[in-house]
């Protein structure tokens, strides 16, 4: 299933199929960790300016990688009731879930952040980056913070999507730029020869 190499590679393909935005100067985001490097070869593509922007998976508990909602700067909270309701994930455990990723977002924010304002969202074209996406519950909280803030266009770009992901995003974004839905998504990592886990150290040298 391999189909990049790596982030950079996967940012360098998403850059080229991103071109007709170049001209609004956009405002890229990345999704800490994976999809800063994407989306440092977007923004070295295209221009304009480079940021993230902080939102973490409530991942069921018995199956951490498999997201049943999301949490995102400014109090958004997105669930995905189907899977909580398929899996029997009860109140008290995605409560659980949820104080921790809480507090995991509070620390990301200061480590990736620090006492840096995020770059203002209003009026601009922004274009959200991750390395793929799943079930699609980050990205549309990752949305929801970008519409609260009245950006003139939202624009949503993964070099990988599946099929059910694309489809609810797409409700969320003016347009979503994926070169690759493939039919079964056994999961983003398969997409890619080298799919490390990223340190907080490697996202701010990026930033920076």
């Amino acid at each position: 299933m391999n189909h990049y190499a790596d982030r950079f590679a996967a940012g360098r393909a998403l850059g080229a199929e991103l071109a007709h935005l170049r001209a609004t100067e956009p405002l890229v985001l990345g999704l800490p960790r994976g999809g800063v490097p994407v989306a440092a070869e977007v923004h070295r593509a295209l221009g304009g300016d480079l940021d993230i922007l902080l939102v973490r998976k409530l991942g069921v508990p018995w199956h951490p990688e498999l997201a049943m909602g999301a949490l995102g700067e400014g109090g958004v909270r997105v669930l995905n009731d189907d899977v909580i309701r398929r899996l029997g994930v009860r109140p008290d455990q995605l409560a659980e879930v949820e104080r921790a990723e809480l507090a995991e977002l509070a620390r990301r924010v200061h480590a990736l952040r620090g006492d840096r304002d995020p770059l203002p969202m209003t009026g601009r074209t922004v274009i959200v980056v991750d390395d793929g996406i799943a079930t699609g519950a980050t990205m549309v909280a990752a949305c929801r913070v970008v519409r609260s803030h009245a950006p003139a266009r939202l624009v949503v770009a993964v070099p990988i999507a599946s099929v059910e992901a694309h489809a609810w995003v797409s409700g969320e974004a003016d347009e979503v730029v994926c070169p690759w839905i493939p039919a079964e998504l056994g999961g983003v990592g398969g997409a890619y020869v080298d799919f490390h886990q990223l340190r907080d150290d490697e996202v701010t040298t990026l930033l920076r």
